[in-house]
């Protein structure tokens, strides 16, 4: 029959621990719980917490452990049960007002206006492309009820709210198909960010020049929000405090950061290339982390010789090594970057990744290497195993590898900028693939 276990959990996470034993069919499962938090405690605070009582049952945590592991089980707790995902009923008719109003709340939304999902629209949207309303498009995983699957319709429905034009739903398909929806249950508060590549960045005219990460372009801006509504509506983000954990949130989460790769005036390899793809494919990749920081070539105001390369790699001491990190370039910090001998991205990789590291001993300290870096390193994982090992002055690269640090151009080249972001590379996805 297996070992006997006993779920132990903090209270901040009482519904969502619950939820997840009853969708599995043991809805009375002995769920034992701490006070929260226990990041950060002492071992004199854990240990009060253990020997102190449950703060949901009120009972003496440590013997209610021992009892979950070996009173048998009640009748009542050999119930099975499970829980569903309520998805309504299959349209709606109202005023637009009160239609407005519905979506709003019942959390629907980004909690601005939408663009309201009449069978008219989403018969437009699905011409955009081939495949089958019921098609399924794609599944997460993450979350407490199971795995989350979705199908074209569904996220036609998504990409309408949120403004798209038929032409854009392929791209908003391609996301969706990645299982990489915004919107994360994390507590650490997840950013998002894609880079699109291919003929399609000017086929709907996306805007990769001046101001391309802000809101001047209806493409840019509505497939990031369509992706933050996929989120919400189709995956594990929706519900605070139950399937989103956040504890700041993140600003970015409302429409993501959606960078449009300027191909044409960067004298680099494009990242879908770098990614294995032709130059004429059309493709989507998807990122995952906390944030984007702005950055400048300049030493100070009037430097003569800007040092590109060494502003960028001195952002790095701000970033948390569980993410890795994806830098945006202006096509004129490239120009300036190929002229310092980076007449490729690789040459750049290399020299940030083996110039701006961080000793031993704070790579060990650093933030959440105890739970991040270290239980890598105890099974064998290189490079993270033998990094551990070494003395507490030894130089220690950020990251794994040279490829962890991303490089892709955007910008309208008035300044010579660049943004760094706390950012992890998921996958790149085939955009052709669903038109």
């Amino acid at each position: 029959m297996g070992f006997p276990t006993a779920p132990l959990v903090t209270i901040a996470f009482k519904d969502l621990a619950k939820s997840n034993a009853a969708s599995r069919g043991m809805p009375l499962e002995r769920i034992c719980f701490t006070p929260h938090p226990v990041w950060g405690k002492t071992d004199a605070e854990m240990y009060a917490y253990l020997e102190g009582n449950d703060p949901v049952s009120g009972k003496p945590l440590m013997k209610e452990i021992t009892d979950a592991l070996t009173q048998p089980l009640t009748a009542e707790e050999k119930k099975t049960g499970s829980v569903d995902v309520a998805t309504g009923p299959p349209t709606y008719t109202d005023t637009a007002d009160a239609l407005q109003q519905y979506y709003l709340d019942n959390g629907m939304t980004d909690f601005m206006q939408i663009v309201l999902p009449t069978d008219e629209r989403l018969t437009a949207m699905l011409k955009g492309t081939s495949h089958k309303p019921d098609e399924v498009v794609g599944r997460t995983g993450r979350t407490a009820n199971g795995a989350y699957e979705y199908t074209v319709k569904q996220v036609a429905v998504n990409a309408v709210m949120a403004g798209c034009d038929p032409s854009y739903f392929p791209i908003v398909l391609a996301l969706a198909s990645s299982g990489e929806l915004a919107l994360g249950g994390s507590t650490t508060s997840f950013g998002y960010a894609m880079v699109i590549n291919g003929p399609i960045r000017d086929k709907l005219n996306m805007n990769y020049g001046i101001g391309a990460l802000s809101p001047f372009a209806q493409p840019n801006a509505t497939i990031g929000r369509a992706w933050s509504l996929l989120g919400k509506n189709l995956g594990p983000g929706s519900i605070p405090g139950q399937t989103y954990w956040g504890g700041q949130g993140n600003n970015l989460n409302y429409n993501n950061v959606v960078i449009a790769e300027d191909e044409k005036n960067s004298k680099w390899t494009p990242l879908h290339v770098q990614k294995g793809f032709k130059p004429e494919e059309n493709v989507v990749s998807v990122f995952s982390g906390w944030d984007m920081r702005m950055g400048h070539g300049a030493k100070g105001a009037g430097a003569l010789q800007p040092k590109f390369d060494e502003q960028i790699g001195s952002m790095f001491a701000t970033l948390a090594r569980m993410f890795n990190c994806i830098v945006v370039l202006d096509p004129l910090t490239v120009d300036g970057l190929v002229d310092q001998g980076y007449d490729t991205k690789e040459k750049l990789q290399q020299y940030l990744w083996k110039t701006y590291t961080v000793t031993a001993k704070e790579y060990r300290e650093s933030f959440l290497a105890h739970v991040w870096i270290y239980p890598r390193a105890l099974k064998g994982e290189e490079p993270m195993a033998s990094w551990w090992k070494l003395p507490d002055d030894a130089p220690v690269p950020m990251w794994p590898k040279p490829e962890n640090i991303e490089l892709v151009v955007c910008g309208g080249q008035t300044n010579a900028f660049f943004q760094v972001g706390n950012m992890n590379y998921g996958r790149s996805v085939s955009i052709d693939k669903w038109m």
